[in-house]
């Protein structure tokens, strides 16, 4: 156990400043984008957390990452 509480304690501190400059930026509403970047802030704090604790390997993180790199795409591509 206190060979995984430094990449714990470092996951949940750079994940809590990536929350507080999300709602610092954030204006005015709660749109489609917003609860989107959020949910994928929330799924790749999860998946670091169960990475450094050895609940998941690397190639499930990778296909994690990807997945969320796509739908991260598909959010900023146009609809026409």
């Amino acid at each position: 156990m206190t060979d995984t509480l430094g990449p714990l304690i470092a996951t949940t501190l750079i994940f809590g400043g990536v929350l507080f400059g999300f709602f610092k930026t954030k204006t005015d509403g709660w749109g489609r984008y917003t609860s989107a970047l959020l949910l994928l802030i929330l799924v790749l704090y999860v998946a670091a957390m169960a990475f450094a604790y050895g609940r998941i390997d690397w190639p499930s993180v990778s296909g994690l990452l990807l997945a969320i790199a796509g739908y991260a795409a598909g959010l900023a591509s146009s609809k026409e």
